[in-house]
């Protein structure tokens, strides 16, 4: 286990006028050429959750709604990619070097689409699906960006900004 900051470095084209880099922290598009260097498997890593949010905005606000697999919350892992990288992520701190990641993300499943029909991250729940990510090559690791099944993620808090369970 390794502490890491969330947010991969941002692609050139974004940091244009920009002074610092706070970072990319969902990875959609696996063909892009910024992320290639980092999809082989010395940059892969999961990222361990027991539930996750996604915003609903409601009258205006915005409301989190945490998911897991069930009401238990099972550990389960994020599909991630990370590196070691020097840059400005805040001014008042100027350069520094960190170890950043970011997970992988694909199209939302019917319960992460109810609240964010755009994308949900990539979730790995199974002993062979975390071994084919973090050991094969990366053609068939990318075969796992896909979302859960239908069913598979359940609603399991509503409002709060952490999960109530984690208190």
């Amino acid at each position: 286990m390794s502490m890491m900051s969330w947010g991969m470095p941002s692609p050139k084209f974004v940091l244009k006028n920009r002074k610092t880099d706070s970072g990319v922290t969902n990875v959609r598009n696996t063909k892009s050429p910024h992320w290639r260097r980092w999809l082989k498997t010395e940059h892969r890593c999961v990222v361990p959750f027991t539930s996750f949010s996604e915003y609903e905005t409601r009258d205006g606000k915005k409301i989190p709604i945490w998911f897991a697999l069930n009401e238990e919350r099972p550990l389960a892992f994020f599909a991630g990619i990370w590196t070691e990288w020097t840059s400005v992520r805040k001014l008042k701190e100027g350069e520094t070097t960190n170890d950043l990641f970011a997970f992988l993300t694909t199209d939302a499943n019917v319960e992460v689409g109810r609240v964010h029909p755009k994308a949900m991250p990539v979730i790995l729940t199974e002993p062979d699906e975390i071994d084919t990510w973090l050991r094969a090559d990366t053609e068939e690791a990318l075969t796992l960006q896909r979302p859960l099944p239908d069913g598979a993620l359940q609603v399991v808090a509503e409002g709060a900004r952490r999960d109530p369970a984690e208190d």
